[in-house]
């Protein structure tokens, strides 16, 4: 398995986390939410995107959705 890809929220765009999701590698963003910073891991298991947060696994099965996942709870840059 290939190392995971580590950042803080909006230090990559949400084109380069989904390459990075295509590419078979986790993205681990680390974000504030709750009161604190937490970690949030994103993967891609071929057919489902998954965004596993401190509080819930959200699934989405198309690129549109976790796109519009990314850019709207923050986790990429927005340019």
């Amino acid at each position: 398995m290939a190392e995971p890809m580590r950042a803080e929220a909006g230090e990559y765009s949400a084109d380069e986390i989904l390459t990075a999701l295509r590419e078979g590698r986790r993205v681990v963003v680390r974000t504030q939410m709750l009161g604190g910073d937490h970690e949030v891991t994103l993967r891609h298991d071929g057919s489902t995107f998954y965004c596993d947060t401190p509080t819930t696994l959200h699934r989405h099965t198309e690129e549109t959705a976790m796109r519009e996942c990314i850019e709207k709870m923050g986790y990429g840059r927005q340019d």
